[in-house]
């Protein structure tokens, strides 16, 4: 069974107001301060607390008049109701939220001054967002896309965001191509077609001149986009940060979360039938997985890579299109966080968070990477638009949990009210308050980074490499992983209408790999091109020939983090199992493999023809679905027990069968007791029983529940596709 879901010892409500006094030094919790409402028992008011006598009447003239411009609770109330929904996000605009805390495993004061990286007794509050990047608020969960991965940090020194994604790299070198890279991206401005989708003309027009993308879209094109669960993929910072400490000393520093379910993913055919059975399938998931207690886990992990290495190795640190593969430089994992509370109001929390790369805290700071350099400025700025002012981090949401003082004032939304006659710097008149806070002290410093350098527009020798890596993650991937990165290609260029963008991109991809680029030719009966198309992002008065991509050989083929068939694989917590069951069931045979795969804290729900059965021995059971309102792709595995009315009813049941072919076409584990080897002989893969791995038959209760978790554990049996009979 899930475990019991405790009461979290923090959460992100720890917002501060200004009547909560400073925690003591040796303090190592947080008061909560009240920032949530609860109407119930309540009298009604107005937004000024005037109390309500009827708010179901407009104020007229008379029962059948016309309506008066004098009624200002009708005002209020529809004026708030046309504005409270505020712009999306440009991009990132489909989110879902969590709050959790951080818990350091051992303090890092060699590598950084942070305070909540070097104090292992504290838990330092976090919210969480998820997110698709490419759709807007209403598209599906399971788009092939990249995934936001941020984290906000709420410490005692402020807060610090870690904004990243669940791949490791990005498009795009210089932040001043963001803007060309979402316009391609986004829905063509003629018809605004297609939603959530980088499969037109657009985006590949783009990518096929932007090489310096070959890499982030090898990782875009691989399962890596379509993951199985927010809880089940990795997170990456993207840029290179650096850390100090307390002598001043630097290092450069990568990013890292690693889920502790693994890194899983689901099969394209699978995500598209799991957008129109469930286009919530992902925000749902761990919504019910946080509520049942199964709270997700990921270990921090870090890259260092000492100052005086920052030249050492065959790509720059500094080039967002680049990693730093783990066996040059392992991971380091320093922390766990723990996601453990849902939000109370989805709006006023997930879609209010204002994330910013520019909320750092002593001891992290930033680097040249001109990427990140440009998303120091995007950040504010789309805040400023999209909350409607300057005053977004009083949303209780964007608060830190330390008390803020500054001289800011006014503005719209405005929540503090500022006593005082003063609100400059320096002043006599208030005792010069308030005080800027000494290096020593723990005020922020700006890393002293020695730099001499003419004024340019201009792009390092050291980002011109844009092959190499891409080759590196393509020649890493399994065989199952690689076929369905062609597929993926194959798919994406079928759907680009313009032959030139699709040859052009095919050239790229022969720089990558001849033969990724020869089987994407194949299914677009097309030719590779024999020259790359030359790189349009060079300047005016510039030669293109010193803006070529140039190859570097690597000193890496292969590197086994960059599969997810190296991944985790040893839980079936929180997986959802199908039992198929209809009247008749044998008692035995549904119960203990049930309470064997509950022991593991998987989800098991019962899909049967109606919404109670009774079992042969007389029980009554509710059903937790219908075969109407289920499907397989909406679970991880499934299992038929045996009686013999039951397996004649599913036999004869078309959906029944069709779950179990869909399970099987999608790679994953079925069992089934020897007595339902009738439903299984209605399957097209019931002559495969004896070689398939993944499909499970046996006549011991106990034995195949123990053979089925561990199958399940394995998530995907992708050898089912090598005869390429099965689509991925």
């Amino acid at each position: 069974m899930a475990a019991k879901k405790p009461s979290p010892k923090l959460g992100t409500e720890q917002a501060i107001d200004k009547k909560l006094a400073p925690q003591p030094d040796n303090d190592k919790t947080t008061s909560l301060a009240p920032h949530t409402a609860d109407a119930l028992g309540e009298k009604m008011t107005t937004n000024t607390g005037l109390p309500i006598n009827d708010d179901q009447n407009s104020l007229k003239a008379g029962e059948r008049g016309p309506s008066l411009l004098e009624d200002f609770i009708f005002r209020e109330k529809m004026t708030h109701f046309d504005h409270e929904r505020i712009p999306e996000r440009v991009v990132h605009a489909r989110g879902s939220g969590a709050h959790g805390v951080f818990k350091l495993y051992e303090p890092i004061p060699e590598l950084t001054k942070a305070g909540f990286l070097n104090d292992a007794e504290i838990e330092t509050p976090v919210f969480v967002r998820f997110s698709t990047v490419a759709g807007s608020r209403g598209s599906t969960d399971l788009a092939r896309d990249v995934r936001g991965f941020a984290v906000r940090f709420y410490t005692q020194e402020g807060n610090f965001d870690l904004v990243g994604n669940n791949m490791p790299v990005f498009f795009i070198q210089d932040a001043i191509k963001f803007p060309d890279l979402v316009h391609a991206v986004k829905p063509e401005p003629d018809n605004e077609i297609p939603q959530a989708a980088s499969a037109h003309d657009t985006f590949w027009d783009f990518i096929s001149l932007t090489p310096e993308s070959a890499h982030m879209v090898m990782w875009l094109m691989s399962d890596r986009a379509i993951p199985r669960s927010y809880r089940m993929m990795e997170g990456f910072g993207v840029h290179t940060f650096r850390f100090v400490n307390a002598e001043g000393v630097a290092s450069f520093v990568k990013f890292i979360w690693k889920p502790l379910l693994g890194v899983h993913s689901v099969a394209w055919d699978e995500a598209q039938n799991i957008s129109g059975k469930d286009p919530d399938f992902h925000r749902r998931d761990l919504w019910d997985a946080i509520e049942s207690g199964a709270y997700p886990e990921y270990e921090l992990c870090v890259q260092i890579v000492p100052e005086e290495d920052e030249f050492k190795y065959d790509f720059d640190l500094l080039d967002a299109t680049k990693i730093i593969p783990e066996e040059l430089v392992p991971v380091q994992r320093i922390g766990k966080m723990t996601l453990n509370r849902n939000p109370d109001n989805f709006f006023a929390e997930t879609e209010q968070i204002a994330f910013h790369l520019g909320h750092v805290v002593p001891g992290i700071d930033f680097t040249n990477d001109p990427l990140l350099q440009g998303r120091l400025f995007s950040y504010t700025d789309t805040q400023l638009t999209r909350l409607g002012g300057p005053n977004f981090q009083e949303i209780p949401i964007n608060r830190p949990v330390v008390p803020v003082h500054n001289n800011q004032r006014d503005g719209f939304m405005r929540q503090t009210i500022n006593k005082g006659k003063t609100s400059y710097n320096p002043n006599s008149l208030s005792g010069n308050d308030p005080q800027q806070v000494k290096a020593a002290e723990g005020g922020f410093v700006s890393y002293l980074e020695r730099i001499e350098a003419r004024k340019m527009r201009a792009k390092s020798k050291s980002f011109f490499d844009h092959f190499s890596q891409a080759r590196l993650f393509f020649n890493s991937q399994s065989e199952p992983e690689k076929n369905h990165l062609i597929d993926a290609l194959t798919f994406e260029l079928g759907k680009v209408k313009t032959v030139m963008v699709r040859e052009r991109m095919l050239g790229i991809l022969a720089q990558i790999d001849k033969g990724l680029a020869a089987q994407v030719a194949f299914g677009l009966g097309l030719h590779i091109p024999e020259a790359l198309p030359v790189n349009q992002h060079v300047p005016a008065d510039g030669d293109p020939a010193d803006y070529q991509s140039i190859q570097v050989e690597g000193s890496l083929d292969r590197s086994e983090p960059l599969s997810m068939a190296n991944t985790v694989k040893d839980s079936i917590k929180s997986r959802k199992i199908a039992i198929l069951a209809a009247d008749g069931v044998d008692d035995a045979s549904l119960t203990t493999v049930k309470e064997a795969l509950e022991a593991e804290e998987a989800v098991v729900e019962i899909i049967a023809p109606r919404l109670t059965i009774t079992t042969a021995g007389g029980k009554i059971i509710p059903a937790d679905h219908s075969f109407l309102t289920a499907a397989s792709v909406l679970f991880d595995a499934v299992y038929v027990p045996g009686g013999t009315n039951s397996v004649a009813t599913l036999e004869a049941e078309a959906n029944a069968v069709h779950f179990l072919n869909e399970a099987f076409k999608h790679c994953k584990s079925i069992a089934a007791h020897a007595d339902a080897m009738q439903v299984i002989d209605a399957t097209y893969f019931s002559k495969k029983v004896q070689t398939d791995e993944g499909v499970i038959v046996g006549d011991d209760n106990a034995a195949l529940a123990d053979q089925f978790i561990a199958a399940i554990k394995l998530h995907r049996f992708w050898e089912r596709e090598k005869p390429r009979l099965i689509p991925a």
